[in-house]
């Protein structure tokens, strides 16, 4: 049993500033010398990103889709080693989950497979009274869900800080923890896929989450979060631990292959256990940076480059050419090559007119809508990422367009609204896709990937 105060925080719906509150209570009680372990229902990378910033540790995500409601608890764990609280900041609203599925990925049931209790951050510009009735509603409409207390965010003034906390006591009987002014003076920027990533901001993001910490310290009652996070009970789960995850598939594998790792600011979606994973798979990995390095890292065996901006770093990307030959070098010679949704438009022939690694027989582009969703796929054909058959849970999320959508041999098939459809790119050695996965819920994805990086330095 392991004994972890915890909270989630929700919110009725998306917009009522539940990322300014959970990333604010983050940096608050860090700066009450408390470790704070930072966490995000669902597949978002950016928000973890600004809770990394708050409490100087990894943003880790909790997605049931993703990875099974039964490793939500062992990852929530894993995260907060060595942590005197966990702060888990929710998606959308409280019950909404993946499309059609019921509960399924929802804060709730993510709150509930945690055993932690819940804030909901209450939009309360628009309405007094009436506030009572929504918390009403949301604390009964599933009794498994423990709702500990609100907090009420955009308040105008002090009378109507009164009047919200004079319904919610005789109306809802949840405890009031707090009540945020309205302010702009903690705007985050956002852009076509949702805020400004923090790795783009540096300096400025800091401020920011500074700024958020103060607004909370200022406005919420931290004593009482801290009574409620210390009231969850005790889980009855073991760590998640990614060595014993390879171990069980027959790993590690040998020769110690260096793995190549793209980030900074155009790359800047991976999930922590991504590199925990390959490193418990026996490979070395090595972060490298697209935008400032101009060759890839010395002996390097493979390479893997997630998701991100790139097409708001199009022009630097594409004027760095000793870079752009090295990938396509790297490919070329067999070694085994994993890139999605960023990666792909990287390794593409050419992103909005500019020309990229040349890869891939394809061409990416800024589109018109945004393509966003869960998806149940299964590996076509067999590449160094994936098993022809390999079933898989992810998640799409892009505004580009990449045509041809998928190559002679495509990595993923699906079942959508309008039908089967294919999409991705397997080549030689080369796997490439606009679908995002963590690697947790699918471990032999890393270890297969080792294998090969390791059978190409044997």
């Amino acid at each position: 049993m392991v004994n972890l105060p915890r909270i989630v925080v929700a919110a009725p719906s998306s917009g009522a500033g539940k990322t300014t509150v959970a990333t604010g209570l983050m940096a608050a009680l860090t700066a009450r010398g408390l470790a704070v372990s930072p966490h995000k229902v669902g597949p978002d990378y950016i928000d973890p990103g600004y809770h990394a910033l708050a409490t100087g540790r990894p943003g880790r995500n909790l997605d049931a889709f993703l990875c099974g409601p039964q490793r939500l608890a062992p990852l929530l764990l894993h995260g907060a080693r060595g942590a005197d609280v966990a702060v888990v900041e929710g998606v959308m609203g409280l019950f909404d989950g993946a499309a059609g599925q019921g509960e399924l990925a929802s804060t709730a049931q993510v709150a509930k497979v945690l055993r932690a209790p819940v804030v909901l951050v209450v939009d309360a510009s628009a309405q007094s009274r009436s506030v009572a009735a929504l918390v009403h509603g949301f604390a009964s409409w599933d009794p498994q869900v423990r709702l500990g207390g609100v907090i009420l965010n955009r308040v105008a003034s002090d009378r109507h800080e009164q009047l919200l906390r004079e319904a919610l006591e005789e109306g809802s009987g949840v405890p009031v923890l707090g009540a945020v002014r309205r302010t702009d003076s903690v705007a985050t920027p956002s852009r076509h896929l949702g805020l400004v990533p923090a790795a783009e901001r540096d300096a400025e993001a800091v401020h920011a989450v500074g700024d958020m910490g103060r607004l909370v310290r200022e406005s919420v009652d931290l004593d009482a979060v801290l009574a409620l996070a210390r009231s969850a009970p005790p889980l009855p789960d073991l760590p998640w631990d990614p060595a014993a995850e390879i171990a069980a598939l027959g790993g590690p594998v040998a020769g110690r292959p260096r793995i190549a790792l793209a980030g900074g600011a155009a790359f800047t979606f991976c999930y922590a256990e991504h590199a925990e994973l390959l490193t418990a798979a026996g490979a070395e990995v090595v972060p490298f940076d697209p935008l400032r390095d101009e060759a890839l890292p010395e002996s390097v065996a493979g390479l893997v480059v997630g998701g991100g901006f790139p097409e708001v770093f199009a022009a630097q990307l594409s004027a760095n050419r000793p870079l752009r030959g090295a990938v396509a070098a790297l490919a070329a010679s067999g070694a085994p090559v994993a890139a999605e949704c960023a990666g792909l438009l990287y390794l593409a022939r050419s992103l909005d007119g500019r020309p990229m690694c040349g890869v891939l027989d394809a061409d990416a582009r800024m589109g018109e809508r945004l393509t966003l969703g869960y998806r149940e796929a299964v590996a076509l054909h067999d590449s160094p990422l994936a098993a022809a058959g390999t079933r898989v849970h992810g998640h799409e999320f892009h505004r580009t367009v990449c045509e041809p959508g998928a190559g002679g041999v495509a990595a993923w098939g699906w079942r959508g609204p309008d039908g089967p459809r294919t999409e991705g790119f397997v080549h030689s050695s080369v796997h490439a896709s606009y679908l995002h996965l963590h690697w947790a819920g699918v471990p032999g994805l890393p270890l297969r990937l080792a294998g090969h990086a390791a059978s190409g330095t044997t």
